[in-house]
């Protein structure tokens, strides 16, 4: 049994702690330092500066709420566009939903997808290969930028929190941008961190996408490797009907598009109540 152990750096005074079983790779990209290891308790594990990313025991639970979420309160998105996502899991599950035409996705560091492929290949599984995914090596800043006006229904940004790299995912210039490129019922959902932990990251992040976006939300998922309680995930609709949709109609969604029973989390109901948040998390959003 190896005695080597890898701490999360996230926390000065708080955090976790994983067996290494094997060291896979350990690689300093263009942005980030990149860390993948076999864990005695949760398969392969990605950590970039240091953080953890992903693990092959609960990516399900992010990967799907971050998705199905989305895709399924809408009702008709055609055509998505995701923003990081390196690994390939929010890509692969946006493509389980056969309405799905097109799946942009940008991911920044090409090395990230490097590795994923090589090291974490059941993530994203077969979604590298299908024909409705265009994946960019590139600035998703910049592809927001210049995409055209209506060009997609549903925006997905799944980055890590807003230092370094991560940082320019939440300005209102990003959300602005967001907004127009979305069509007239789109939304966008990003990751916004632990509220027990990094409140000020919902909460600021919600008043920058209350400039661009009449509904402005955030709902919750529990990924037991992102410490410290439910992880909050932004929500910002052009329409506010789209998360009053009841789990009945969530349900008939799900099964045209061929996801329902094919989750490890999200349900119709989970959806749902995924929405009632406790007060310490609500009392982050704007009034």
């Amino acid at each position: 049994m190896t005695d080597s152990w890898v701490n999360e750096t996230l926390y000065a005074a708080w955090g976790q702690r994983f067996r290494v079983l094997r060291e896979l790779a350990r690689v300093r990209s263009e942005f980030q330092d990149i860390m993948v290891f076999e864990s005695e308790t949760h398969g392969r594990v990605m950590l970039l500066d240091g953080v953890v990313q992903i693990t092959e025991a609960d990516e399900f639970v992010y990967q799907e709420m971050l998705t199905h979420v989305p895709l399924l309160a809408h009702g008709a998105a055609r055509r998505v566009l995701i923003i990081g996502a390196g690994d390939g899991g929010v890509l692969r599950r946006v493509l389980q939903h056969g309405t799905v035409e097109r799946a942009v996705m940008v991911e920044i560091d090409g090395e990230v997808i490097r590795l994923a492929k090589e090291h974490l290949p059941g993530i994203a599984g077969d979604a590298w290969s299908d024909p409705r995914a265009e994946v960019i090596v590139g600035d998703g800043i910049d592809y927001v930028r210049q995409a055209p006006a209506a060009s997609f229904d549903v925006v997905i940004v799944d980055s890590t929190d807003p230092i370094g790299v991560g940082e320019a995912l939440f300005t209102d210039e990003f959300y602005a941008n967001c907004a127009r490129l979305l069509s007239a019922r789109g939304l966008v959902v990003n990751q916004c961190g632990v509220p027990f932990m990094q409140a000020d990251e919902l909460r600021e992040t919600s008043l920058r996408r209350r400039k661009s976006f009449p509904d402005v939300f955030a709902y919750v998922a529990a990924v037991p490797t992102y410490v410290g309680g439910f992880m909050t995930l932004g929500w910002a609709a052009k329409d506010t009907a789209l998360r009053q949709v009841e789990a009945a109609e969530i349900r008939r969604r799900a099964a045209a598009a061929g996801i329902l029973g094919a989750t490890r989390y999200w349900t119709p109901e989970i959806h749902v109540g995924a929405f009632n948040l406790p007060p310490y998390i609500a009392e982050q959003l704007p009034d």
